[in-house]
């Protein structure tokens, strides 16, 4: 009952045809269900959607509160204890903070999900890429979270439960109205191809 790894014609990088904003919903289906589909199924072409940009102002700002204090106290410490030329080592955390400011951006641009006529598609990763088809029918429980940090950006994250722990499947950081319609359509679309087994 895993859910598998999937290949697909078109990834988030490429949304060839979207027409939504970021973390929102399709604009309209453009074409019909396919045939024996439950109701209220998602179209064939549904386009890819992205998470909304508060995601990566998030992490940014997480990654700034590590890097932004240990500059200062390598500047401050090794400066006092060797002399302000071996200051020059408070740049390293400098750098880590350059570079992740970059690579949180194409991590983040990598993000997204498909709503297709059986089943969930994940797509995430720069490096190695991954894909995750969650089939509809397997879904055992979608729930909306949110944590602290992600309500002061307005954020939610949807989670799926599938019978097999190992293939469950995470959304995170959508704007809480898109998380609550995912969780309701995933729901729905679960209940119905369940009982249609």
């Amino acid at each position: 009952m895993a859910p598998g790894a999937g290949t697909s014609p078109t990834g988030p990088a490429a949304p060839s045809g979207r027409t939504a904003r970021d973390g929102e919903a399709p604009a309209g289906p453009r074409t019909p269900p396919p045939p024996g589909a439950p109701p209220g199924a998602p179209p064939a072409d549904t386009p890819w959607l992205r998470l909304p940009r508060q995601v990566l102002a998030l992490r940014r700002l997480l990654l700034s509160l590590c890097t932004v204090p240990l500059t200062v106290l390598v500047a401050g410490l090794v400066g006092w204890l060797a002399g302000p030329v071996w200051a020059l080592f408070a740049l390293l955390p400098l750098a880590v903070l350059a570079c992740g400011w970059v690579l949180l951006a194409r991590n983040w641009h990598s993000w997204g999900y498909r709503e297709r006529a059986d089943d969930l598609l994940l797509a995430r990763g720069v490096l190695w890429r991954r894909e995750t088809i969650v089939p509809y029918g397997r879904m055992q429980l979608v729930e909306v979270t949110s944590g602290p940090v992600e309500r002061r950006f307005g954020l939610a994250s949807v989670q799926l439960h599938t019978a097999a722990a190992a293939s469950d499947a995470r959304v995170p950081g959508l704007v809480p109205a898109e998380a609550e319609r995912l969780r309701d359509r995933l729901t729905a679309l679960g209940e119905a191809r369940s009982a249609g087994l």
